[in-house]
């Protein structure tokens, strides 16, 4: 269980509206708007068992961060052409519309011959943040969620950018709800695969911890209040099929869940 103070705020559907709430005993807390926004308690509270999930951020963009534990880097050789350890962050980007939340299905594309997941801390952001100092990074954090990078391997590997490789839709799962509170820095990232482990790592083993991805990135571009960093993914790589079911957990969020399935017609 996460400690006391961190609260799981959710975005979901219930009867027909969209809602954030705080993640309580059998309910969702609702609130009147957004938590970075100053979102407050109504005073109502939804039933967890008839809400949809959806993903806990609409992000206008989604930064992801590549080669950023030393063991994944290793076994990356094979994948990314001269792949070694980067001097600074290696940043690539994922369109809006892949995002998909927990629970909904992972699409395996025509032409694809080797789709893989890839478990990650992701950062939603809360402030817009432009230029930002280090001392002033985490406070421009709303809060932390789970991420599942879904790469394309053979299109990662024939391309000479990743854009194709990670933008397809659904291959950006998020949730499933984000954590408020809780420190991004000694978190367990851990990928499943039919209930098999396939990735664990730390978020202690980052070689640019979140505290100076924000930085970074902020001087190349603007991030606005529900934008993703997305932190890497640990060793451990491998491919999935149709009709697997993959999990992503971190540590102190909980578990982001989602079938692959053939694309659709």
């Amino acid at each position: 269980m996460p400690p006391a103070a961190v609260q799981h705020v959710a975005r979901y559907r219930f009867a027909g509206a969209d809602h954030y709430g705080i993640r309580g005993d059998g309910a969702f807390r609702r609130l009147d708007r957004a938590p970075w926004l100053g979102g407050r308690e109504t005073g109502d509270e939804d039933p967890a068992a008839r809400v949809t999930l959806l993903a806990p951020a609409i992000p206008t963009k989604i930064v992801c961060v590549g080669l950023n534990y030393h063991e994944h880097i290793a076994e990356s050789a094979t994948v990314v052409r001269g792949a070694g350890v980067p001097e600074e962050p290696l940043l690539f980007l994922k369109p809006p519309s892949a995002v998909i939340a927990s629970g909904e299905p992972i699409r395996y594309p025509a032409g694809v011959t080797r789709l893989d997941p890839e478990g990650e801390l992701a950062v939603v952001i809360g402030r817009r943040a432009r230029a930002v100092s280090p001392a002033d990074a985490m406070a421009h954090v709303a809060g932390l969620t789970c991420f599942n990078d879904v790469s394309a391997r053979n299109y990662q590997r024939q391309d000479a950018q990743w854009t194709r490789a990670k933008g397809f839709d659904t291959f950006a799962p998020v949730g499933p709800w984000m954590a408020v509170g809780l420190a991004p820095d000694r978190l367990g990232v851990t990928c499943r695969v039919n209930g098999r482990q396939r990735q664990s790592g730390s978020t202690a083993d980052l070689i640019f911890p979140v505290a100076a991805l924000i930085p970074f990135i902020s001087r190349i571009m603007t991030l606005e209040p529900g934008d993703l960093i997305a932190t890497g993914t640990p060793a451990g790589i491998a491919p999935i099929e149709i009709g697997d079911r993959v999990e992503v957990e971190v540590e102190g969020i909980g578990v982001l869940e989602n079938r692959v399935e053939a694309p659709v017609a």
